[in-house]
């Protein structure tokens, strides 16, 4: 399973001034995930500073098998995130992840 922890599509790029919705189907892991949150962090080499209070804003909801995470806003351009997900399905705790980075 470790093969699919980052998303299939790779690393994502977002305007500074722009407020997007993600979303992950969580169906090559399972389905009917439950538990589910997000973070953001600032990465910086090594370093992940957590960015969630400033730049998400909203909780996570579940329909099926997607998971809609919180608008991500207020990126400050040329920043690279990382986004991480956490939910469980049957019976099994998953974190999937995402890089974000964010443009003028």
């Amino acid at each position: 399973m470790s093969n699919i922890r980052e998303i299939k599509e790779g690393l994502q790029y977002q305007g500074a001034d722009e407020t997007i919705v993600y979303t992950l189907t969580t169906t090559p892991w399972g389905s009917t995930p439950s538990s589910t949150a997000a973070k953001i962090y600032e990465v910086d080499g090594d370093t992940l500073t957590d960015k969630t209070t400033t730049q998400m804003t909203g909780a996570t909801a579940v329909t099926d098998d997607i998971i809609t995470l919180p608008a991500v806003t207020a990126l400050v351009a040329g920043t690279l995130y990382r986004v991480e997900i956490v939910f469980t399905c049957s019976g099994n705790v998953f974190e999937a992840f995402a890089e974000l980075q964010a443009e003028r």
